[in-house]
């Protein structure tokens, strides 16, 4: 079993645009419980099972599985909730650590968001100038959440 180590953040501005191609995600929830989110999702022609425990702290349990994409299209058509999420997702390597950052469409229109996994949880890092807030503990800013309760409707 894996362990994820992540630490998310918002993003200030899009200078993170000039140092990688985007590449477009889209994935959906079949299962959103707090103890376990069940997500499947395509990444341009790949498709992923991805199932993950409650977080602790910053660190979950993560159980990934590459399915073929047209498994994963249909999963996401037939057995997800409605909220969809779709996002380009930049991968940028800074100071030895790959943050991915994620520009979100749709219901989440104007949301960006950098992740960056670590190895362990009191892992140093630099952030890069586009770093802004982080968001970590904040659920609001998990996928899961976001599916469920777009950005675009958090002032209504």
């Amino acid at each position: 079993m894996a362990k994820e180590i992540e630490r998310k953040f918002l993003v200030k501005d899009d200078s993170f645009k000039s140092l990688a191609i985007p590449e477009l995600f889209i994935q959906g929830y079949i299962c959103t419980e707090p103890e376990r989110t069940v997500r499947v999702r395509v990444e341009g022609e790949n498709g992923k099972l991805t199932i993950k425990g409650k977080n602790k702290g910053i660190t979950r349990d993560e159980f990934e599985y590459t399915i073929p994409l047209s498994d994963a299209k249909a999963l996401i058509r037939d057995f997800c909730h409605k909220g969809v999420i779709e996002k380009l997702r930049y991968k940028i390597k800074h100071n030895d650590l790959l943050w991915e950052v994620d520009q979100y469409k749709g219901d989440n229109e104007g949301l960006v968001i950098a992740e960056v996994e670590l190895t362990s949880e009191d892992q140093h890092i630099v952030r890069p100038q586009w770093i802004g807030e982080e968001v970590s503990g904040d659920a609001r800013y998990f996928n899961s959440n976001l599916s469920l309760h777009p950005f675009l409707q958090w002032n209504k």
